[in-house]
């Protein structure tokens, strides 16, 4: 039975990583492959000589003696554990991401738009990168990229040019995601998981995350395609922006940046203070909201239709609900594959079979190398399952420099390929941005700045 299960979990995976090919939505192969796993487990649970206890978070000894009532029951509460578990991730982000959408209806993010005032195309790539590096720490690193492409695709009108620009925008949007607790599910996971704390996680990571967007786009402002001036697309509509777009702007900011804050000071799980900068951020956009159409030169249709609305209700309907459903497919499915001990047998392989590179992080640990190629798979294979396969795979204490050196190499590893990470998953439905063009062009970038930044980290942590 447990053959049965790993093939369900690599064919919904396979489909999964295909999804553009076969032209299925991720999310639907992902609640498929989590659906079917834990009915083979229910109805093959007899025969299974194993059961880690997510609540001990230790294997069961002599769990094939157990009665098949008493085998059920410990099935059915690891399963509420870990949609529990799940469920703290996903209610974070459908936080998350209702701010981002409040802040875009009152237009708030045509504040950053305002902020470039040149046209040589060198010096728009490095206000682009900066702006993804820190706007991905802060909102994540998805919403970061949706954000610039948006506002990119407002300033510059050749296409050709623009994609150049949103791959070195998903490079650095994916390395200012991997140190912030908030900047990446990945890494949200592991925070909310208590594998790091946000202290530790930005000093082990800030260095390395840093060079890991500006050496790409160091490199990238000598080609040819940043060379000259940007011809710049012009403002085509008369339609004024709300006068509480900058307010906005940065209470929603402000806002989500509170959420670590939060949990430190109440040592409450995230989504509790995320739900708080929620109903916040709600307050102040139901006071302004009928200020926000009483200009005089906004179209009366949109007027009526965003009046039908409150602008929760309205961002609400804006989210992304597939990735949600996608999350809870792919997070679930893994837990199946924890729950039988099957992820602890392949990190025992790994540690008896990959050699040494560099300092090993203790007796018996783990290999910098195994970290390494986790990078390299999160290009290949969708870095989320990936970390969480690593949460039931390796012991490690809280903020062991193990789960920091994850967190980087699974948030920039992904750059390498476009459908390696959200961010260039996204970025290539928004500008249709052919695979091999990307593997051509940025994914050595993206390699690049993967191996410094693996290398400063290596000398980071001999720091702390």
């Amino acid at each position: 039975m447990e053959a049965a299960i790993i093939l369900v979990f690599v064919m919904g995976y396979l489909a999964i990583t295909l999804e553009h090919n076969i032209k299925i939505d991720k999310l639907i192969p992902a609640l498929v492959m989590m659906a079917i796993c834990w009915a083979l487990i229910a109805l093959g649970i007899d025969s299974f000589p194993q059961w880690f206890d997510s609540s001990k978070h230790s294997l069961l000894e002599g769990f094939g003696d157990f009665a098949s009532e008493d085998k059920m029951h410990l099935m059915e509460e690891t399963l509420l554990h870990h949609l529990g578990k799940t469920s703290e991730i996903l209610v974070f982000l459908l936080g998350a991401m209702t701010i981002v959408e409040i802040i875009d209806y009152f237009d708030g993010f045509s504040t950053i738009k305002d902020f470039i005032k040149t046209k040589k195309k060198s010096k728009i790539l490095w206000i682009f990168a900066i702006l993804a590096f820190i706007l991905s720490a802060i909102i994540d690193n998805l919403t970061a990229t949706i954000v610039l492409i948006s506002i990119l695709q407002k300033i510059v009108k050749d296409r050709s040019v623009r994609i150049w620009y949103a791959g070195l925008i998903i490079i650095a949007a994916n390395a200012g995601g991997a140190w912030s607790p908030i900047g990446d599910v990945t890494t949200t996971m592991l925070w909310i998981g208590k594998k790091v704390t946000t202290g530790h996680l930005i000093g082990y990571l800030l260095l390395p995350s840093f060079l890991c967007m500006a050496v790409p786009t160091f490199i990238a402002s000598f080609l040819p395609a940043f060379k000259g001036d940007l011809e710049l697309e012009k403002e085509t509509t008369t339609k004024k922006k709300s006068k509480f777009s900058g307010t906005m702007l940065y209470l929603g900011l402000g806002a989500i940046v509170f959420v670590p804050v939060f949990k430190v000071i109440t040592h409450l799980p995230p989504y509790v203070g995320m739900m708080l900068s929620l109903g916040v951020v709600a307050i102040f956009a139901e006071i302004y909201s009928n200020s926000k159409f009483s200009m005089t030169e906004v179209d009366s249709e949109e007027s009526d239709a965003h009046a039908m609305h409150s602008p929760v209700h309205h961002s609400l309907s804006k989210i992304e609900l597939p990735s949600i459903l996608f999350f809870l497919g792919i997070l679930m499915a893994v837990a199946a594959l924890e729950s039988l001990g099957i992820l602890f047998g392949a990190a025992d392989w790994l540690r008896g079979n990959t050699p040494q590179l560099g300092t090993e992080l203790h007796e018996g640990g783990v290999s910098d190398l195994v970290v390494l190629f986790l990078g390299i798979g999160s290009a290949v294979i969708d870095n989320v399952p990936l970390v969480a396969a690593s949460l039931g795979m390796f012991s490690e204490p809280i903020d062991h420099e193990l789960w920091h050196f994850i967190a980087f190499s699974a948030g920039t590893g992904g750059s390498m390929l476009i459908i390696g990470s959200a961010a260039g998953v996204v970025a290539m439905g928004m500008e249709k941005i052919d695979f091999f063009w990307y593997l051509k062009k940025i994914a050595w970038l993206a390699a690049v700045g993967f191996l410094v930044g693996s290398v400063a980290f290596m000398f980071t942590r001999t720091l702390f």
